[in-house]
């Protein structure tokens, strides 16, 4: 077991939903994680947050996406936790880097996304650049309200797997 793991499932429960909440933004996912310990491996976690992430309502995913800056920000919302704004920074270094057109397309894209969808786009950023973003975003402006959701919780959910894993590290 992680050192992080072991101290984790010692703590409080209110301690530990705290500590984990950066991974995911929802606190209703970051209390029933607390409450699933003891957790024994990088395995079993993620396994745990995959089941309570598919378990919550709506509500629950939209919170959990409101932690996140838009796609190609690098300013979080001031409801993100040190961490997790620090992790966005991180996954969006692809963005981040883009060209000024592509940036100023990201932009745009992000302005008719809250249009269309009244909410953040969200993308698992991690290890793509910002040209395949941008395709990314404009493919899932075509979707219906309902697949888009199901879209953006799945990725909401390979972001989190992605933080858990990090969270590990330490």
């Amino acid at each position: 077991m992680s050192k992080v793991l072991s101290r984790w499932n010692l703590l409080s429960p209110e301690s530990a939903a705290n500590e984990i909440l950066p991974c995911c933004g929802s606190r209703a996912w970051a209390r029933s994680m607390a409450e699933r310990r003891p957790l024994q491996d990088e395995g079993e976690l993620l396994a745990a947050s995959d089941a309570i992430w598919s378990g919550l309502p709506e509500s629950d995913w939209l919170e959990a996406f409101r932690s996140h800056p838009r796609i190609g920000e690098s300013k979080a919302p001031q409801s993100a936790r040190p961490q997790s704004a620090a992790w966005s920074a991180q996954e969006q270094s692809g963005a981040a880097a883009a060209e000024d057109a592509v940036k100023a397309a990201l932009a745009e894209g992000n302005r008719q996304y809250e249009r269309r969808f009244g909410r953040t786009f969200i993308v698992c950023a991690t290890g793509k650049p910002a040209g395949e973003i941008l395709e990314i975003l404009q493919r899932r402006l075509g979707n219906d309200e309902l697949a888009e959701l199901r879209e953006a919780a799945e990725q909401q959910r390979e972001i989190t797997q992605i933080r858990l894993r990090k969270w590990l590290q330490g």
